[in-house]
């Protein structure tokens, strides 16, 4: 494909992806969630890219929402199957088998929260908004918003998110666990690269197991998820990496992981 609205670039093992539509606040239109989809799958057939840092072109904005535009245009039966193809984009990034990290470096509305939402962190710019502002426009989220962000922030705060559309700034994004560190705007990107660094270090198996355990846990009843939890500690511990790195420990010296 022909990547118009978006940018990957790769350093040691990290992906930095941008959304580059800054002359409309990097709104999510059909053409870039097109996009989206197949760069999801280009970084997650690559085994030399480990972390996936996701970030919009421009001062102004992480991703301000859905193409109004777009939308206004739809039948019922059109935004059914539109809000369907965001969420199965979006659960992709969320499945990637690769940790996420989403820095947020300007509006982060609508679309964009959700977009947010689905990466493994999120960092905030201290002039980043957050907010799902749909109910000001007479909709409701539409990729996921309405159940992923209660499971971040709690039922409570969430449907005052949603229900009054009033963005959030950074610090109370952080106060409600939205969001899990903020930065001054020239830092964002030197701290989530900073992070993924940290990630990339680890065993890339691993990590793809702990996270797996943790979502899917989350909708179990809590005998089914400690047994799950047991049953993918196996699976870790039949690793070479976990060998590596109880080897690496007793020996005292650093681990080389392999991802297997």
């Amino acid at each position: 494909m022909d990547f118009q609205n978006l940018r990957l670039e790769v350093e040691d093992s990290i992906g930095l992806l941008t959304v580059e539509r800054p002359q409309v606040l990097n709104a999510l239109d059909l053409r870039t969630l097109d996009e989206l989809e197949a760069m999801l799958e280009k970084v997650a057939a690559d085994p030399a890219l480990r972390v996936l840092i996701v970030t919009g072109a421009g001062e102004k904005a992480f991703v301000a929402g859905a193409d109004i535009k777009e939308l206004a245009s739809l039948s019922a039966l059109q935004a059914r199957g539109h809000a369907a193809r965001g969420q199965r984009v979006f659960a992709r990034l969320e499945g990637l088998g690769k940790p996420s990290i989403a820095a947020i470096n300007g509006f982060a509305l609508g679309g964009g929260l959700e977009l947010a939402l689905a990466c493994t962190f999120r960092l905030a710019s201290s002039q980043a908004r957050l907010g799902l502002p749909e109910i000001t426009l007479g909709l409701i989220p539409g990729f996921a918003g309405t159940q992923r962000l209660p499971r971040v922030v709690g039922q409570g705060r969430a449907l005052q998110m949603i229900l009054t559309g009033r963005p959030v700034k950074a610090e109370e994004a952080l106060a409600m666990g939205l969001v899990s560190e903020v930065c001054p705007p020239d830092e964002l990107l030197a701290r989530a690269r900073a992070l993924a660094a940290q990630l990339a270090g680890f065993s890339g198996a691993t990590l793809a197991l702990a996270e797996e355990t943790v979502r899917r846990g989350a909708e179990m009843a809590f005998d089914e998820a400690t047994a799950f939890e047991a049953a993918q500690f196996g699976v870790a511990c039949a690793t070479e990496d976990a060998r590596e790195g109880m080897t690496a420990f007793l020996e005292k010296r650093k681990p080389r992981f392999q991802g297997r």
